[in-house]
């Protein structure tokens, strides 16, 4: 399966500001019904059998995050505006994002990079960029989409 990142939309039948109930359901449509894992959680997040987890965040009644883990197969891709964020090394898909906007280093993190302008993040544990082998530094192990002030905090 497919999961179009559509920021700052959503990803798939998830879409960032429908209420917990809708959310919850539509999570629910992401779950393989041939191979339910016993790691789902309902309302908070799903292992569909490629490895990735879907997750979702919600606050006041309302999905304001979407969370999905990096597969282990192709049969899931993650992509934005054609990139598949998963299966690229992790700066192949910061040149490749930057080509569409603005995306930075995150101050206390060098391993993670943030589209401020999209609210969307890419995360991975630590930065191997010349470790092909290294799995967990050289790809992104997570990207998260987020509604507007999501990562702002209070004063």
């Amino acid at each position: 399966m497919d999961f179009d990142l559509t920021p700052p939309a959503g990803v798939g039948p998830l879409r960032i500001g429908m209420t917990r109930h809708a959310a919850n359901t539509a999570l629910d449509s992401l779950r393989d019904l041939s191979a339910i894992s016993e790691s789902d959680r309902p309302g908070r997040h799903v292992f569909r059998p490629s490895g990735p987890m879907i997750s979702i965040h919600c606050l006041r009644d309302m999905l304001e995050a979407i969370e999905l883990g990096r597969p282990s197969s192709q049969t899931d891709e993650v992509l934005f505006q054609g990139v598949d964020v998963f299966a690229l090394p992790a700066r192949e898909v910061v040149r490749r994002v930057g080509e569409f906007t603005s995306i930075e280093e995150h101050p206390d993190d060098e391993a993670s990079f943030i589209a401020p302008d999209l609210l969307l993040s890419f995360w991975r544990p630590f930065a191997a960029d010349d470790e092909p082998g290294g799995e967990q530094g050289y790809f992104f192990s997570s990207v998260l989409l987020a509604q507007s002030g999501y990562y702002d905090t209070p004063a």
